[in-house]
């Protein structure tokens, strides 16, 4: 480990405040170093950790936190202060199997004082803290780095809104990269750009009050009358000033990449008794040429070539199911116009960058505002357009009300295009996609689908344009696993959708399993093993959670001893739930077993290895079913 980051090898993290401007910029300079050598390997969330490298080392430096906390609004940022907390020495494990989190982690460090890996909650989690502080008459500050796409969520101003009220001591920093993932969208995205050209506002008013102290009897009469005049000096010089309106004292905009600057500003922030708010400004990428370059890219970067920023190729040659559907939405939408599409801040991610450019005024980044994007969505669906809104399963979480009430309660024809559905892989249990299903199926009017391939994917993005109702289409991060070449076949067989039907893909006399959407593949090659061994399984692709194929249910209940579902999701109330609930229904007598996702977060690693341990491979399948076939 380089020079100075070899310092941080435990916990003992004080040894940064023994160093001098030159040497913080040095170590500065390795952190930058360390992260892209690690993330190159394992992939990550580099532009972001990049940028903030400098803001952290002066928060290190300023603050003790053997008693102040730093909350990191998701921990994109979050990798320097990994580095600067003892974890240096496993910085190589970074989102590997058994390695250290590619986000802040209670449960990892005692210098990760919150769990976080969704955006937008810090400053509500901070209040908190810091209320239960006063309570408990404890000493520390709370420091909260937020960044400029997360305070677009509603969440933060509501937490914002609470800080007056409360009037508890609490230092905001809004790391403001004029991203979030992708470039920030609307009215606050324009409101904090004003500010960073008009940046004069706190230096008048310095200087004004100064002048005033001054003068002689007069001093504080002038002072007082001036402040009559400051609503009128800050719409003039920063449109809004909202933070202070909201109860914060505004100090910025400050260059986040000057480490001394920044430590002279938190020193006096210290001194502060009410909320403040600090406006710092960086850059996305900063000392990664590719990443200052293309920080979309590089935001949740795989891993690639130092030398010339160049993605590492993997082996599959297998197309996507997001690029499956960034192909498909545009063929769908140049035959429909009422097709328009959604995203909450990620139309990278969700593949709908390409459809932005071809369709620009059909496309609409909500930015980081799921709740929004959703009834948004409905409000189009409500005058007769067809949206499709692409969103990450575990994003979708976040707009469950909208869900309920705005989508289905009025059965509005919104698509949803869940990405990333079931197990992510290196990014872990706070991006895992295994709940949709069982918080999506038990709604009245809500209809679920699940792709076995992409090409299903595209039959089934046809049908959801012509149905009239909510419906859901999930689908994995990534190719179809455990892919031959044989199941290509498999697609033009019973390639229709139909409401509420499924396939049957191999018939056998001894079980059946159902199997759902990524499921598929290593269900048909553990039926090749169980034939190998005298067990002669039916294979069937679920296709639709809800409703479901009761008719071919009621058959499988009639000829069948034994019954197995098998989903990339929750067991609680999952697929397996739906078909228990049937059965429970029909008072049959069939043995069923339920493989799926435990009760139960999962750590994060690779997406193979997870599920391999879950008996959710080809090989865990085989064993299971058999052990219940020969009980």
């Amino acid at each position: 480990m380089r020079e100075f980051l070899a310092n941080f090898k435990d916990e003992d993290i004080s040894n940064i405040k023994n160093l001098n401007a030159q040497e913080l910029n040095k170590l500065a300079g390795q952190i930058r170093s360390e992260i892209i050598n690690v993330v190159s390997k394992n992939g990550g969330h580099l532009a972001s950790s990049l940028g903030a490298v400098d803001l952290c080392i002066a928060l290190h430096y300023v603050f003790d936190l053997s008693k102040d906390s730093i909350v990191w609004d998701v921990g994109h940022q979050a990798y320097a202060h990994k580095l600067l907390t003892g974890r240096g020495p496993r910085f190589s494990t970074l989102r590997k199997l058994n390695g250290i989190s590619g986000f802040p982690s209670k449960f990892e460090s005692k210098y990760d004082p919150f769990l976080v890996g969704h955006g937008s909650t810090a400053i509500s989690s901070a209040l908190g803290m810091i209320t239960a502080r006063t309570l408990s008459n404890k000493e520390g500050e709370i420091i909260v780095v937020v960044g400029d796409g997360s305070l677009q969520g509603g969440m933060a101003f509501e937490a914002l809104n609470q800080v007056s009220y409360l009037n508890e001591k609490i230092i905001v920093i809004l790391n403001d990269n004029e991203m979030s993932i992708s470039p920030t969208v609307g009215a606050i995205s324009s409101y904090l750009s004003r500010v960073i050209t008009n940046p004069i506002y706190n230096e008048i008013k310095g200087d004004l009050e100064n002048l005033f102290k001054k003068i002689p009897r007069l001093g504080e009469p002038a002072l007082k009358a001036a402040k009559r005049l400051e609503e009128t000096l800050k719409n003039f010089l920063v449109p809004g000033i909202i933070f202070e309106e909201l109860g914060f004292t505004y100090l910025g905009p400050i260059d986040g990449h000057n480490i001394s600057s920044l430590i002279d500003i938190l020193k006096r922030a210290r001194n502060f008794k009410e909320p403040l708010f600090i406006h710092v400004v960086t850059k996305k990428g900063k000392g990664y040429r590719f990443a200052e370059e293309e920080p979309s890219r590089f935001h949740s970067a795989k891993p690639f070539d130092i030398a010339t920023g160049k993605n590492i190729k993997t082996k599959s040659s297998l197309a996507t199911f997001t690029s499956t559907f960034t192909d498909k939405i545009i063929e769908l939408s140049q035959k429909n116009k009422r097709v328009v599409g959604i995203t909450a801040a990620m139309p990278g991610g969700t593949g709908l960058s390409k459809f932005s450019k071809i369709f620009p005024n059909r496309f609409f980044n909500v930015g980081m505002a799921e709740q929004h994007g959703v009834t948004f969505a409905a409000g189009l669906a409500n005058e007769g357009y067809i949206p499709i809104i692409a969103i990450y399963s575990t994003f979708l979480q976040r707009a469950y009300d909208q869900v309920v009430h705005d989508v289905c309660l009025q059965d509005l024809h919104v698509i949803f295009a869940i990405d990333r559905s079931g197990l992510v892989g290196e990014d872990g249990p706070t991006h895992h996609g295994i709940f949709d299903l069982a918080y999506l199926r038990h709604l009245p009017n809500m209809n679920v689908m699940a792709p076995k391939s992409t090409e299903e994917l595209k039959a089934m993005l046809e049908f959801a344009v012509d149905f009239k109702h909510p419906i859901v289409i999930r689908y994995p991060k990534g190719s179809p696993i455990w892919y031959k070449e044989e199941f290509a076949k498999l697609d033009k067989k019973n390639s229709e959708i139909l409401h509420g039907k499924s396939e049957i893909l191999l018939e056998g006399s001894d079980v059946a399993i159902i199997s759902l959407g990524s499921m598929v593949y290593p269900s048909l090659i553990a039926a090749e093993k169980l034939a190998d061994i005298g067990i002669e399984p039916t294979v069937i692709n679920a296709r639709f959670i809800k409703p479901l194929d009761k008719e071919l249910l009621n058959s499988v209940f009639d000829n069948y001893k034994f019954l197995v579902t098998i989903e990339e999701g929750c067991l609680k109330g999952g697929f397996g739930s739906a078909v228990l609930e049937y059965i429970s229904e029909c008072s049959k007598n069939t043995k069923i077993m339920r493989l799926g996702i435990p009760d139960e977060f999962i750590k994060h690693g690779d997406r193979l290895f997870l599920l391999d341990e879950l008996n959710l491979s080809p090989q865990g399948i085989f064993e299971q079913v058999k052990k219940l076939c020969r009980k």
